[in-house]
């Protein structure tokens, strides 16, 4: 596990956690890096080893989640966008990078719109980019559609944390070699409590939502609107380690990204959370990263 710090910032209605794995040099370029829409900071765990300290990586948990749970509403994609600005300004960062996964990808491409002048380029996992809600769902219809197995966790109790790593551990996604130290840990972040009924730290209200607001207007038109260019890694399986992801180069192309300032780029071999917290994901989200940290944007960007 790499070392990190714990800290928080103001923002509206209280203080947003934030984890910070620093660089190994001083004045080394910052990422910021916003996690989906059930996880916490330390989903960004194993991209922080990758990193091995060429940059200051900074992680919030995000408002109704892990060690920002405590913190009241309103939530929404826009409000997620706005800690992250508030993030930015108090601790006193300027036009860095800023990446999101799966949620944290729409939050990401929002405050950059929202905030044009406060961030640098942007890394988009698995996210960023989203379709027109069928319109015969209703919202909850559409959040089960979305996410179901993730929604029916928050409601879940656990005997102990042996039990919920059990959990994790049966799940699709995180089969065979996928497991890692990071994982345990970003996986026990989330739990809290007391035994034997153990339960996740996300506030369902807050997770509710979010998803819903991933289908509103300005959230779907961000990508369409950044003032930066954008990088959109996307895995090739999906939530469940299916063989059908998020994206595909047919959705890609039905999404019509060719007049906007998102490039696509596939990563094989992963699925929607591998691509971020296994090997061959995280080494190619942390080369990225670092790429991007050292790319000067234009004022005029």
């Amino acid at each position: 596990m790499t070392p990190y710090e714990e800290i928080r910032v103001p923002v509206a209605g209280g203080r947003l956690a934030a984890l910070r794995w620093p660089a190994g040099k001083p004045g080394a370029p910052v990422v910021v890096a916003l996690h989906g829409i059930t996880a916490n900071a330390l989903s960004w765990g194993t991209v922080a080893r990758m990193l091995a300290g060429r940059v200051t990586l900074i992680a919030p948990d995000l408002r109704g989640r892990a060690a920002s749970a405590g913190l009241p509403g309103p939530y929404g994609i826009a409000a997620h966008a706005d800690d992250v600005a508030a993030l930015s300004e108090g601790l006193g960062l300027d036009r860095v990078v800023l990446a999101g996964h799966s949620m944290g990808a729409f939050v990401a491409a929002l405050a950059a719109v929202r905030h044009p002048d406060r961030f640098g380029p942007l890394l988009l996992v698995d996210g960023g980019v989203g379709f027109p809600a069928p319109t015969h769902l209703s919202p909850d219809e559409l959040m089960t559609a979305v996410i179901g197995p993730a929604m029916d966790r928050l409601s879940m109790t656990f005997a102990d944390r042996a039990a919920y790593r059990a959990f994790w551990q049966a799940h699709p996604a995180f089969a065979g070699d996928a497991w890692s130290p990071e994982v345990d840990a970003y996986i026990q972040r989330d739990l809290t409590g007391e035994e034997p009924a153990m339960h996740s730290t996300c506030r369902i209200e807050a997770v509710r939502t979010d998803g819903i607001g991933l289908f509103d207007d300005e959230v779907l038109s961000a990508v369409r609107k950044l003032p930066v260019p954008a990088t959109l890694l996307w895995a090739a399986r999906g939530l469940m380690d299916e063989e059908q992801g998020l994206y595909d180069e047919k959705r890609l192309a039905a999404a019509g990204l060719g007049d906007t300032r998102v490039e696509p780029v596939a990563v094989p071999d992963v699925n929607h959370y591998t691509v971020l917290t296994g090997g061959s994901g995280a080494r190619e989200v942390a080369t990225r990263l670092a790429a991007l940290a050292n790319t000067p944007v234009p004022d005029n960007a």
